[in-house]
C-alpha cells in the first residue's frame, strides 16, 4: 500500500467527515501487477471465510469495480471458482439494455458478497445494501474490505462489527490498521521511514477519539 501510494499519512477528511491523519485510497493502484496481487489477497480471504457458499461478488462504483473484477479473476485462476460478478452504475441507464447493474444482474435468491476498499463509518456499505436488497431483491451474505480502520460506526462499536450485526452478514478485513501501523512504525520502506513517532502519536490521538474495539477480524474468524 505504501509503495503504491495507496496508504498515505498527513491531514485528510474521510467520507464520513472525520479528520484523519492517514488515508487509504485504492484508486491509486494503477498497474496490472499491483491490482493482480491485491485481487489475490481478496480471493484468499473470501475463499477462507466463505469457500463456495455464495453466488455473486458485487463491487460498488467506482473504486469497487476493479476490486471485484480482479477478485473474481483470482478466484477463478487460483481456486477454480468461476463466480459471477457485477457492479453498479452511478445513474440508471435509460437506453439500450438499461438497468442499474453491469455484469451479472443480481436477483432474488442470489447470495452476494460485497467487495469494498475500506470501511470507516459504514455509509457506503449501507448504500450498497439498499441497492442490492431493495432494487435487486438479492440476499447479501458477506462483506470483505482491504483494511479495517478499526473505528466506530454510527454507534459505539467497530464499524465492521456493527455492519455484521445490523445486516446479519459475515464481515471481514484482509488486514487491520493496527497490523499495518505496527508493521510500518519506524520501519524503512525503500530507504524511507513513512510512519515516524510524531505520526504514530497523531494516529493514537485519532484512535482515542474515533477508535472502537475489534471483534470480527481476519478470514480465519467465522
Amino acid at each position: 500500500m505504501v509503495r503504491c501510494e495507496v496508504l498515505t499519512f498527513g491531514d485528510f477528511t474521510t467520507k464520513s467527515g472525520r479528520k484523519t491523519p492517514f488515508f487509504i485510497n485504492t484508486g491509486n493502484y494503477r498497474t496490472g501487477g499491483q491490482i493482480q496481487r491485491l485481487g489475490g489477497f481478496y480471493a484468499a480471504a473470501i475463499n477462507a471465510r466463505f469457500s463456495r457458499d455464495f453466488d455473486v461478488l458485487y463491487g460498488p462504483a467506482y473504486k469497487g469495480i476493479p476490486l471485484v473484477v480482479t477478485t473474481a479473476a483470482a478466484l477463478a485462476s487460483g481456486y477454480g471458482h468461476d463466480v459471477a460478478y457485477c457492479f453498479n452504475r452511478k445513474e440508471a441507464k435509460d437506453h439500450g439494455e438499461g438497468g442499474m447493474f453491469i455484469g451479472h444482474c443480481p436477483h432474488k435468491g442470489d447470495r452476494v458478497v460485497i467487495v469494498e476498499d475500506v470501511v470507516t463509518s459504514g455509509i457506503s456499505v449501507r448504500e450498497s445494501m439498499m441497492l442490492l436488497t431493495r432494487t435487486a431483491a438479492a440476499g447479501v451474505c458477506g462483506l470483505v474490505v482491504s483494511v479495517n480502520r478499526m473505528e466506530r460506526g454510527t454507534g459505539g462499536t467497530n464499524a465492521l462489527d456493527e455492519l455484521a450485526e445490523e445486516f446479519k452478514i459475515s464481515a471481514l478485513a484482509i488486514v487491520t490498521i493496527d497490523e499495518v501501523t505496527s508493521f510500518l512504525h519506524n520501519r524503512p520502506i525503500d530507504g524511507k521511514v513513512v510512519l515516524t513517532d510524531p505520526l504514530m502519536k497523531k494516529i493514537a490521538d485519532y484512535r482515542r477519539e474515533f477508535g472502537a474495539p475489534l471483534v470480527t477480524s481476519g478470514p480465519e474468524r467465522a
